[in-house]
């Protein structure tokens, strides 16, 4: 979907000199209007949901852009109109997960292409790429992306496409987007990044080079734990066909229901995103002094070691926080998470409510225990998804569970 079907929302203004001034609307009118405009029917403020498996013609050939609803959908469009706005994409193409996302991306490559990615990886890409994407002939190299020197030496003949995901899951690095992108373009390899802990409001990697932004929308985008999808935003018409035409092939298309309650989410993203940051910030703050707490991973802590980074790359510094418990074992931090109370022990994150979690047996267990240690991964590290409550209650009930342990 280009984002030249977006509304037009910019503002005109009369300068002191007589000429016309125009001005780009803010984040949060783009998150509440872009892509979107009332029903003409009906009058309807919020796009209808159009259930439908195909579309009448009034002759073969003759679909008013709508033929089958794998390949588009009116819904999809006014989600698509509206990322692709957020992110400052000419294009987003839309998905029925953020793995059917990077599915897709990983599919328009042939055996032998290389992939060089980070070695602290979200354990569902990881898990896709060598268990389902290296049998079939690709490679793929993990590397610390922190060190451009290294991912320049990882790169090969073959390398394709640099995976950047920063901040990462579930340790929290932050890496120079604008660096590695420039690398990858040095070397004619396609940047693409994992903005899923970001967001848009906190982070555009388009505009800092990157190439491709993909995010899990079932995360802060659709923001209330009640939607999957996932979606990738470029402004290259070649990656835009490339992705459309595997929508159509092998159709991890969205249903209009999930792309519905995806633009339902979207229009409080800024707001949410104000609150997640100021509660993780709390809650980073609480935990790092306490007796029972070893290391915590926040990029808000000045001696974090992409402190500088992360204050120029992003707005703030994100709702995630991960901590690590002086008794590393993990029957300990399993102590902690059975008696949170407010905290859900629960997968997933960026939903308004705050969840807890195990990494090291839950989102990344697909790592094999050597390779999660070596990246940094301790066997007690706890992930929290700090959500939009209150912040005493939420600091109330990480005291009272970490003395339960």
């Amino acid at each position: 979907m280009s984002s030249s079907s977006t509304p037009d929302l910019s503002t005109t203004a009369t300068t002191e000199n007589g000429s016309a001034s125009h001005t780009t609307p803010g984040f949060g009118t783009r998150a509440v209007h872009a892509g979107q405009q009332p029903d003409p029917s009906t009058g309807a403020i919020m796009p209808p949901v159009y259930f439908t498996s195909t579309y009448v013609q009034d002759a073969p050939g003759d679909h008013k852009g709508y033929e089958y609803a794998r390949v588009s959908n009116p819904t999809r469009t006014a989600l698509e109109a509206n990322l692709a706005a957020l992110e400052g994409a000419e294009h987003c193409i839309a998905f029925s997960s953020g793995m059917a996302s990077i599915d897709a991306l990983l599919k328009t490559f042939t055996p032998g292409d290389h992939i060089v990615s980070t070695n602290d990886l979200y354990g569902g890409t990881f898990r896709l790429m060598t268990q389902v994407f290296e049998p079939f002939g690709l490679r793929f190299t993990f590397a610390d992306l922190a060190d451009v020197d290294a991912v320049a030496e990882a790169i090969t003949p073959n390398t394709r496409l640099l995976w950047i995901e920063t901040p990462t899951n579930p340790l929290l690095k932050v890496f120079d987007i604008a660096a590695l992108s420039e690398l990858a373009h040095r070397t004619n390899i396609t940047a693409g990044v994992d903005n899923t802990f970001a967001s848009p409001y906190l982070q555009q990697p388009l505009a800092l080079g990157a190439d491709l932004v993909m995010h899990s929308t079932t995360k802060y985008l659709g923001g209330h734990s009640d939607v999957v999808g996932g979606a990738i935003m470029t402004n290259s018409d070649a990656w835009n066909e490339k992705l459309r035409f595997l929508i159509k092939s092998a159709g991890a298309a969205p249903g209009p229901m999930d792309c519905f309650l995806q633009l339902r989410g979207i229009k409080t993203l800024h707001l949410r995103m104000e609150r997640h940051c100021e509660n993780a910030a709390a809650v980073a703050r609480f935990l790092r002094p306490h007796p029972k707490v070893a290391d915590v991973r926040w990029p808000g802590f000045e001696d974090h070691p992409a402190h500088d980074l992360a204050k120029r790359q992003m707005r703030d510094f994100g709702g995630m926080v991960s901590f690590v418990l002086k008794d590393d074992a993990p029957e300990t931090a399993y102590r902690v998470m059975a008696a949170t109370k407010v905290f859900a022990l629960a997968e997933s994150l960026g939903g308004v409510e705050s969840l807890i979690s195990h990494p090291a047996s839950m989102t990344h267990a697909s790592i094999p225990a050597e390779k999660r240690r070596a990246s940094g991964l301790s066997d007690s590290l706890i992930r929290l998804s700090v959500g939009i409550e209150d912040e005493a209650d939420l600091i109330a009930d990480l005291e009272q569970a970490l003395e339960a342990a």
